[in-house]
């Protein structure tokens, strides 16, 4: 599965690099996301919950940031297990553009993986999953990162 946007966030690019490495804000923000921890550099931890369809599923896995260039991008990958549920692998890259002073657009590109159950359910079920998963963990990011610039 591959997905593509962007999003315009009303604060910095520095602000918006610094909150895509925070792991409170990535915390906050990741739909279903019970832990993120700090596990070594530019690696984390993490324990997420999420349905899809009528799989509930709790995924543990691990997260690692690549191909720093700060504050412009980094490509993050993971991989995590589920269970009977399956697997879900995959990366995306992370893009950072300074539309003003004040306003950065961030531009993803992912590809994932899933296998087990979840892959069972047809294409069209989890893409759109994904694409309103990643919906709200951005527009979550953007509302906590522009609280944040304006504090």
């Amino acid at each position: 599965m591959q997905m593509n946007d962007s999003q315009r966030i009303p604060a910095s690019r520095h602000k918006v690099w610094a909150a895509l490495n925070d792991p409170d804000v990535l915390k906050a923000c990741i739909p279903g996301c019970q832990s993120l921890e700090v596990s070594g550099p530019n690696e984390m931890t993490a324990t997420v919950v999420f349905k899809v369809g009528p799989v509930k599923a709790t995924f543990g896995g691990k997260v690692k940031l690549s191909d720093l260039d700060p504050p412009n991008s980094y490509r993050i990958s993971g991989e995590g297990s589920g269970g009977v549920a399956g697997f879900a692998k995959g990366g995306a890259v992370v893009r950072l553009e300074s539309a003003s002073a004040d306003v950065t657009v961030l531009h993803y590109d992912v590809d994932a993986q899933i296998g087990g159950k979840l892959a069972q359910l047809g294409a069209r079920l989890i893409n759109s999953t994904a694409k309103k998963l990643a919906g709200e963990f951005f527009k979550s990011f953007a509302d906590a990162v522009s609280a944040k610039a304006e504090a």
